[in-house]
């Protein structure tokens, strides 16, 4: 048996591990690289496996980062079964075909600008039609439920706590000539005691791990900070009729900010003038897909439905709908909240907001989710006085603030309480999904928990279990 790491090896994006057993080649996960306009386009575009060869593929969540590539997969060969969550396989079915809407607006864009210069045209990675081939692929799985995908290997998905259908990735495998080995594989892991969903489980047994390290060397703010937060920024925006505008992936992220406002509202803590906009029809489609699976909430969540109060709706909150609905949306007066995609500020609505709030000193732009290098959002959190915002260099004098504690990655401390209960049997341990000095500390924090083999393999990188 041999894993081989192509994604998020040494970087966040673009998740793809290859597990090679009993004469099957089986991805955990296929995901978008997301960073630099052109590097992140030849990466995404030359895949590093043959989809033909491909068995399987086994998802661990709904993100892009991770799910992003499948269509092309799909397009370039691929013809097996892909394992997921149902809610999974229905945020998917969203994501992916707002994915490929986002990618030909951009083609569109870029190819004007091809043709000008008399090159020649790109064609895009993937269209809807790659979509509807791919769905029908999905074979779906219920948690706890151990499937035989092929002789000698075994499936079971564990709650992972991190958006809506994530997935802990267990995979046993038995073999006729070696060892058998338990590979655990947590995707992206939950930060502890979020609001709606569960909090992740803790599988035990596996002796080889591949764990994300997104945050492996910080800790995040408590929640009691987020509500806290929010409400200054609420009462600054009331006092100046100003803006606050959040970018925010569409899936997780914009749930949870609806929860944490909601939370205010029914406290008598929300200022009645202040209207808030979900810019994303993308994130409106989400958050009916989590209001179809509410057996995953967790008991909070479960108790106000209980009593008849809806945790993501609540009054004065308004989905926007058409492009031209959205663009009304800059000559609005204040004070109004705006959540739009996308969460790293490379596409999407969120963009001409930017350039309209950028300019007033009075707005805000509140960054509530982690920002890969060389993206927009990265350049937003490190508060440059100019962004390159649709072509166009941008003076920033809106406030930047960022909560941490909105994100939903496990920090150092609930990756730790995670590999103290799953680590007994483990043997060979793998950081992956996270920036060199995250993947880093990871490797330290496994060897300081008694695992000496840990390492944070490069892409591309092959290791081999007898």
């Amino acid at each position: 048996m041999k894993i081989t790491f192509y994604g998020a090896a040494q970087t966040t994006t673009g998740s793809m591990h290859l597990v090679e057993a009993n004469g099957k080649r089986i991805l955990l996960d296929c995901g978008l690289y997301q960073g630099h306009r052109k590097e992140a386009f030849e990466k995404n575009r030359h895949l590093p496996v043959d989809p033909a060869k491909i068995d399987f593929v086994i998802l661990s969540h709904a993100h892009i980062d991770h799910s992003g590539n499948l269509p092309q997969l799909v397009r370039q060969g691929f013809r097996g079964r892909v394992f997921a969550r149902q809610s999974t396989m229905e945020l998917c079915d969203v994501m992916l075909r707002d994915s490929c809407f986002l990618q030909l607006r951009d083609l569109e864009y870029i190819n004007k600008k091809r043709q000008r210069a008399g090159k020649a045209l790109f064609e895009p990675l993937y269209e809807e039609r790659d979509v509807d081939a791919l769905m029908r692929l999905f074979t779906p799985l219920h948690m706890h439920t151990p499937r035989e995908i092929a002789r000698g290997i075994t499936l079971e998905f564990f709650n992972a706590g991190h958006i809506l259908g994530s997935a802990l990735v267990q995979l046993d495998v038995r073999s006729d000539h070696g060892k058998d080995h338990r590979i655990l594989f947590s995707g992206d892991l939950g930060q502890p005691d979020q609001p709606i969903l569960r909090h992740f489980e803790y599988p035990s047994g596996a002796d080889i791990l591949l764990v994300e390290s997104t945050y492996a060397d910080r800790l995040h703010p408590g929640a009691d900070d987020v509500e806290q937060r929010l409400e200054e920024y609420l009462r600054h925006i009331d006092r100046h009729n100003s803006k606050l505008l959040i970018p925010a992936f569409s899936v997780g992220r914009t749930q949870q900010i609806i929860y944490y406002l909601n939370r205010i509202r029914e406290r008598g803590r929300f200022p009645r003038e202040v209207k808030v906009y979900i810019d994303s029809p993308l994130s409106q489609k989400a958050t009916m897909i989590y209001a179809g699976h509410r057996e995953v909430y967790n008991d909070e969540a479960r108790r106000m439905v209980t009593e008849g109060r809806d945790p993501l709706v609540f009054p004065g909150m308004v989905f926007v709908g058409s492009p031209q609905e959205s663009m009304a949306l800059n000559d609005t007066p204040g004070p109004m909240i705006v959540i739009a995609a996308s969460g790293m500020c490379e596409g999407g609505r969120v963009l001409h907001h930017l350039k309209h709030c950028l300019g007033d000193e009075n707005n805000i732009i509140l960054i509530v989710g982690f920002q890969a290098e060389n993206t927009l959002g990265r350049r937003i959190v490190e508060k440059r006085d100019t962004l390159k915002v649709l072509g166009e260099e941008v003076e920033r004098k809106a406030r930047v603030e960022v909560i941490n504690a909105l994100s939903a990655h496990a920090d150092r401390a609930g990756l730790a309480d995670w590999l103290r209960e799953v680590k007994d049997n483990v043997r060979h341990a793998f950081a992956v999904h996270g920036e060199p000095d995250k993947v880093s500390a990871m490797v330290d924090m496994l060897k300081g928990l008694g695992i000496p083999s840990a390492v944070a393999p490069q892409p591309g990188q092959t290791y081999r279990f007898e």
